[in-house]
């Protein structure tokens, strides 16, 4: 240890010093200081760039995930029947708009994540909302998972489309309280009420059939579904 002599205007006072090495002086400190503000400016513009991509990657599948299908099919007196699917596979939903020939459109919802398919006609002022089952799962499978990676549009033929009918009855005393309903349907029904049906053989004799509304897959089959109201 080399003692050192620091001189003030009065006296000599005793200080320490490194052996042979000059005192540190107050500049000494300042890029240490400089690092440390770049280093934390570093991190902040790190962390806004990684904030901002995973926004735009998050917001990015939704839109990705979206396709519109096209299917064109001629009806049973050749008529050329159009409709369009637009596929969700981000949520599991299939939406069929339904075109009749007077122009007027239906929408019917396949939601697959919760196993339910809601109708939802024009010429009406209800939904009408029944179970998935497993013919209906088949005849979107093709649509949720596999066509929709290889075309966009698809041209059935009239001769080896097979066409089926099914009958859904109306539990008009049953109606669905809108609250229990997830959001996909809630936002296809917002404005309206909506019932429970369930399938039947027909609806006999003394019913009327209300509506019907056709919808093809991509699979040459088309479903008419025709509701009628059960007696209460």
């Amino acid at each position: 240890m080399v003692r050192c002599w620091k001189r003030s205007e009065n006296s000599l006072e005793e200080a320490q010093c490194t052996d042979g090495g000059p005192a540190a002086s107050p500049q000494s400190h300042f890029p240490h200081k400089a690092f440390w503000v770049s280093l934390s400016a570093s991190l902040l513009l790190v962390v806004i760039a990684l904030g901002l991509t995973g926004h735009l990657g998050l917001s990015r599948p939704r839109s990705q995930s979206l396709q519109i299908v096209r299917i064109t099919v001629p009806d049973q007196t050749g008529v050329v029947i159009n409709q369009s699917a637009v596929v969700d596979q981000q949520n599991d939903l299939v939406t069929f708009s339904v075109t009749s020939q007077a122009n007027q459109t239906s929408t019917v919802l396949f939601d697959i994540k919760h196993g339910l398919i809601c109708y939802k006609p024009v010429d009406q002022d209800s939904c009408f909302l029944r179970k998935m089952e497993q013919s209906d799962y088949d005849n979107v499978h093709s649509l949720l998972h596999e066509s929709t990676h290889k075309q966009s549009q698809f041209q059935l033929s009239g001769n080896e489309t097979r066409r089926q009918t099914e009958f859904l009855g109306v539990l008009a005393a049953s109606q669905v309280d809108m609250s229990t309903l997830e959001e996909p349907l809630k936002a296809l029904c917002q404005d309206r009420s909506v019932h429970w049906t369930r399938r039947a053989k027909g609806p006999g004799k003394q019913r009327l059939v209300y509506f019907c509304i056709d919808i093809c897959f991509p699979s040459n089959i088309c479903v008419s579904v025709c509701f009628y109201y059960l007696p209460e």
